[in-house]
Formats: C-alpha cells, sequence, structure tokens
C-alpha cells in the first residue's frame, strides 16, 4: 500500500472513532430517554459502518480481495439498529410515559402506538 492508501484508511478509522465518540457522549449527555436513544442509534451506527468500510478498503487495496463479510455486517447493522431503535421507544412509550408526558406529534393526532383503531378497515 502506499501512503497515500494508508492515510486514506487511517482517515476513514478517525471519522469512525469520531462518530462513536460523539454517540457515546450524547448517550451519556441527553437528558430524556427518547433524546438518549436517538444518539447511539444514528451516530454509532455511522461509526461501526466507517470502521467496516475501511476495512473493506484497506483489504481491497492491499489483497484486492472483496470483503463481503463487512458487506454482509453493514447491511445487518443498518437494517436492524432503526428497527431497534423503534422497538426501544414504543417500549418506553407503553410502559413509562403518559400520553400528556409526550412532546406534540406534530400531525395534530396522537402518537400513532397510542391511537385506538375504532372505525372499520379499507
Amino acid at each position: 500500500m502506499t501512503l497515500f492508501e494508508e492515510i486514506v484508511v487511517a482517515a476513514m478509522l478517525v471519522v469512525s472513532g469520531g462518530f462513536g465518540l460523539i454517540g457515546s457522549f450524547g448517550l451519556l449527555k441527553l437528558d430524556h430517554p427518547m433524546k438518549r436513544l436517538h444518539a447511539p442509534t444514528k451516530a454509532s451506527t455511522v461509526g461501526v459502518g466507517m470502521a467496516l468500510v475501511a476495512s473493506s478498503v484497506y483489504f481491497w487495496l492491499s489483497d484486492r480481495v472483496l470483503s463481503w463479510h463487512e458487506l454482509l455486517i453493514m447491511v445487518f447493522l443498518f437494517v436492524t439498529a432503526p428497527i431497534t431503535a423503534q422497538f426501544l421507544a414504543k417500549t418506553y412509550i407503553h410502559r413509562i410515559s403518559k400520553p400528556g408526558e409526550l412532546p406534540d406529534s406534530g400531525t395534530g393526532r396522537p402518537w400513532a402506538t397510542l391511537e385506538l383503531d375504532t372505525g372499520p378497515r379499507d
């Protein structure tokens, strides 16, 4: 590998670590559990994704081998992290918070997870 290629991979790892640090900092410092949920699901997911991209780029530049393991891990991570965050948020809404404590949904209706289905389905 040339010096430029090593610098590119190192920069990707530094960016990855920065996103992980920001996600961890947000998890510790944000005051509301729903806000705390946002930091690790977004920033840390991007941080781990960037580390996997750096690993793929490294193996491509050094051995000219496409690493399928990293690609599959990224797909799994980007599919499962939002679903996990949604389940955690819904659990929080149902078990801990009361409808009056939640912020406005912005739609003029209650949060979808609290809305009762009273009409017939089309």
